[in-house]
């Protein structure tokens, strides 16, 4: 048999499909003549990529055997396709023996994995062209809900090169465990996620993890909102990274997308200028300023305006406009490493949802965010309010049965915290001045002034707890408190 021309029209299921067999040919015979080549290729390569069903399986042997630190070669690879009909078909050792010979220059291997990735992707393209057509004349599904669904399936497709991942075998789901852990013991603080520039957080958290979901919750004006500014605005200021043969790497900090559903991207640009310059967010408001701290603001405004903050003021935003947004602005050149909403309450499902209660759609957007974080690997954060029973206890202290539809929050969430500022209560029951109540509560007030809380209600992948943070009014700004004061403490029963 010509160990070249091997394939009989059966093993050929769709004729008109683009392929090319002797540059996967040529990259198999590569692979097996110099193992070290492996190393060359791009990470998205995977056996489905090829069009022969043979081939495929010889490809995922040959990695199987080279992760494994083995010997990759014919007759090695042989003893795995004993019971294989096809190999026998092929010609056997022969056939494996004859890619090998005629392999190319392994210089050219990445090469020859271009054009077996690129024609993959075609075929891919042809299919997904092919359910478009199918699904558009059906009357019972609307046109945007079919639109959304193709772009899921386009962005799937150019991210992993095929439609969905599905199953992931052990050995790289392992693969990925590690290389992440190796990127957070070459990481300042040794985190396993991104950092929030606020160390004590971050050291109860671990950072914020790909695929996670965390909701930020408070009553008004305790300042969730803030907190989360002043996250999003520590992570974009410290984005760093490296080039690699696909794009770009992030190696610190990210491209964050803001989701202001409630304030306007300039109110949310005034936050994080009076955080930057240090100048009062309410002096700069009121044009309250003077040379000086407008020298001040002018320096901020140049130091962080490339900051890869990307922000999102539309009201009543839908659950699928937002995955949407979020999915193009990932494959924009610069990626996108977190997702912060503000706040979850004021997102919508969209239309043709009329018969749902308030707690379904919350449980609909709480699963969407969670597929999204899933879908994107990246952290998302989103705001929540509470009820108002939280005001009803002496007590204020915020706790998982204080969200609002609490029941599909905590259910779909990672992790869930809490911000809580002692000092807002306090300053709205002052006693009578000159009286002894008076005087002990501005001991109470002193103790508490310019600190704030988060409580840790839920962490999935670690403990709960109470973290404590610097609290600044004038700038509304959390920041790390200073050492020596204890930033920990446990949930009081």
């Amino acid at each position: 048999m010509n160990a070249f021309a091997p394939f009989s029209p059966d093993a050929v299921a769709v004729p008109s499909m683009p392929h090319n067999l002797e540059a996967e040919q040529a990259l198999l015979g590569a692979l097996m003549f110099d193992n070290g080549v492996f190393e060359r290729l791009s990470d998205r390569l995977r056996g489905t990529h090829f069009y022969e069903p043979f081939h495929q399986r010889l490809y995922d042997a040959i990695e199987d055997h080279i992760r494994q630190g083995l010997l990759a070669e014919p007759t090695i690879l042989m003893e795995r396709f004993k019971q294989d009909p096809a190999f026998a078909e092929f010609g056997g050792l022969r056939y494996l023996a004859d890619l090998m010979d005629r392999a190319p220059p392994g210089a050219n291997a990445p090469d020859y994995a271009r054009v077996v990735y690129d024609l993959a992707l075609r075929r891919e393209l042809i299919r997904v062209g092919g359910d478009i057509i199918k699904e558009a004349p059906d009357p019972e599904r609307a046109a945007i809900d079919q639109i959304e669904q193709a772009e899921l399936t386009l962005y799937s497709l150019a991210e992993n090169g095929q439609p969905s991942s599905g199953f992931v075998s052990f050995s790289n789901a392992l693969s990925g465990a590690v290389q992440m852990a190796a990127e957070a013991y070459q990481r300042d603080g040794k985190l396993a996620g991104l950092a929030t520039g606020l160390d004590d957080l971050d050291q109860k958290l671990g950072g914020l993890h790909p695929s996670d979901l965390l909701i930020l919750a408070g009553r008004p004006s305790m300042g969730k909102t803030a907190l989360a500014t002043n996250i999003a605005f520590n992570v974009a200021r410290s984005y760093r990274w490296e080039p690699t043969p696909e794009g770009r790497k992030t190696v610190s900090g990210g491209v964050v997308a803001f989701y202001s559903l409630e304030m306007s991207a300039e109110q949310l640009a005034m936050r994080i200028l009076a955080d930057a310059s240090g100048v009062s967010s309410d002096k700069l408001r009121k044009g309250e300023i003077d040379a000086s701290d407008f020298g001040k603001v002018r320096d901020a405004a140049i130091e962080i305006g490339e900051s890869p903050l990307y922000i999102d003021a539309t009201g009543g935003l839908s659950i699928s406009k937002l995955a949407a947004r979020a999915r193009r602005l990932k494959r924009m050149e610069h990626g996108l490493d977190l997702i912060i909403v503000d706040y979850l309450q004021l997102v919508t499902v969209g239309e043709g949802n009329g018969q749902k209660n308030r707690v379904q759609e919350v449980s609909e957007i709480t699963g969407g965010l969670k597929a999204l974080a899933k879908e994107l690997g990246v952290p998302i954060i989103a705001l929540s309010q509470l009820s108002r029973q939280v005001e009803s206890r002496d007590d204020k202290r915020p706790q998982l049965s204080d969200l609002r539809e609490s029941g599909s929050i905590e259910q779909d969430a990672d992790c869930v915290m809490f911000v809580y500022r002692e000092s807002y209560y306090l300053g709205r029951a002052e006693p009578r001045e000159g009286s002894e109540e008076h005087l002990k509560w501005q001991e109470d007030m002193d103790r508490v002034k310019g600190t704030a809380e988060v409580v840790i209600g839920k962490q999935r992948h670690g403990p709960i707890g109470i973290v404590k943070l610097a609290f600044h009014d004038d700038t509304v700004k959390f920041g790390n408190l200073a050492r020596g004061f204890s930033a920990f403490s446990d949930i009081p029963e």
